[in-house]
C-alpha cells in the first residue's frame, strides 16, 4: 500500500518551548487518521507544518512520497480545512466555491461547484450569503472547499465541530466514501466517540509527544473488557463459587459483580450456568468494552474528562 503522508522526527520550539517533540508518522492510500489530543496538545501544530504553513525546527514532511519543500506542486493534490473554516462573508456560497475553483485551476468550475455542494448537502444555501450561515453550514463550506478538486490528500482540523448530529453523520459518510476511493484522510479531532466510528487508524499526541499509533482492529485488541453480574441475594456468595470455578471476580460498591478474565468475557453463558448450579438467581449478565475515550485518558494519564466535551 502506497505511503501517502510521513513525517520524521517532526519537532517545533518556540521561545525555548517544545510545543512538537520529534513526531514520526505515516498514514497510508484510503486510510482515515484520526489523530487524536487534549487541547493544545499540539495537533493543529502538526498539520500546519504538513501543510507547510509553518516550518519545522527540524525534521521532515514527506507527501505522496516527496519531501516538502516550499513553492513545491503538491497542493493540487492536497485539499484542508484548518482551524476556522474562512470564507468572504458579503459572498454567496456559490460565488465562494466559484472562486476557490477558479484558484485551484479547475476548469469547468460549475460543475465542480455544484458536486462540492451535493456532496455537503448544501444545495439549500447555495446563494446564501456566508454571512448568514450557521455555523455548522460554514463549517461545511470550509469541507466544501477542501474537497472541491478531488485531492489525493485530505487534511481536516476538528472537521465536525459545531455540527449538529445529522451533519456529523453526514460527512462521517462523505469521508468513508472518499476513503474507499482511494483518498487519504488526515483528521485531528477531540472527540473521541466519533474517531472511533471513523478513524482506520489512530494516533495519540500527548504534550507534543506522538505516544501511540494504532490501528482499529488493534485497538479492539487492546482495550479492556469486563462482564457485569448481578445476583439475586448474597453476592459474596456468587463470588466464592466463581473464585472456586477459576474465575476471578470484585464485588463493586453497587453490590454488582466485575470479571475480566477473557474466559468470562467471552463465555458469559458459561458464567449463568455456575450461578444456575448453584442456585443463584441472574438479574444481569452485560459484556461492556473499554470505550476510546476512556482507553486515550489512561493514555495520556489524564482525569481532565471534561478537555473532550
Amino acid at each position: 500500500m502506497e505511503e501517502m503522508i510521513r513525517t520524521e522526527e517532526l519537532t517545533k520550539v518556540y521561545d525555548g518551548r517544545t510545543i512538537l517533540d520529534r513526531v514520526s508518522l505515516k498514514v497510508n492510500q484510503g486510510e482515515i487518521y484520526g489523530f487524536l489530543g487534549l487541547n493544545g496538545a499540539g495537533k493543529t501544530t502538526t498539520i500546519r507544518m504538513l501543510l507547510g504553513m509553518i516550518k519545522p525546527t527540524s525534521g521532515q514532511v514527506y507527501l505522496h512520497g516527496r519531501r516538502l519543500t516550499p513553492g513545491g506542486d503538491l497542493w493540487n493534490q492536497v485539499g484542508y480545512m484548518v482551524e476556522v473554516p474562512y470564507a468572504y462573508p458579503d459572498l454567496t456560497v456559490r460565488e465562494n466555491l466559484i472562486l476557490y475553483a477558479q484558484m485551484r485551476g479547475i476548469r469547468r468550475a460549475r460543475n465542480a461547484v455544484n458536486e462540492a455542494v451535493d456532496q455537503l448537502s448544501l444545495s439549500a444555501y447555495i446563494d446564501t450569503k456566508v454571512k448568514n450561515l450557521s455555523l455548522g453550514n460554514a463549517q461545511k463550506l470550509g469541507i466544501a472547499k477542501a474537497v472541491i478538486h478531488q485531492p489525493g490528500i485530505l487534511i481536516l482540523d476538528e472537521p465536525i465541530n459545531a455540527l449538529d448530529p445529522a451533519g456529523i453523520v453526514a460527512i462521517r459518510e462523505l469521508l468513508k466514501s472518499l476513503a474507499d476511493k482511494g483518498v487519504t484522510v488526515f483528521i485531528s479531532s477531540h472527540i473521541l466517540e466519533e474517531m472511533s466510528k471513523l478513524a482506520s487508524r489512530i494516533g495519540i499526541i500527548h504534550q507534543g509527544v506522538l505516544l501511540q499509533e494504532i490501528s482499529v482492529r488493534e485497538f479492539e485488541d487492546l482495550r479492556a473488557k469486563k462482564l457485569y453480574l448481578g445476583v439475586r441475594g448474597n453476592p459474596e456468595l456468587a463470588k466464592q463459587k466463581l473464585i472456586e470455578a477459576g474465575f476471578h471476580a470484585k464485588v463493586s460498591a453497587e453490590q454488582i459483580l466485575e470479571l475480566s478474565n477473557p474466559g468470562a468475557v467471552q463465555r458469559p453463558e458459561l458464567i449463568n450456568q455456575i450461578m444456575a448450579k448453584a442456585g443463584i438467581p441472574v438479574y444481569l449478565l452485560r459484556v461492556e468494552e473499554e470505550e476510546l475515550e476512556s482507553y486515550f485518558l489512561h493514555m495520556v494519564g489524564s482525569d481532565l474528562a471534561k478537555e473532550l466535551k
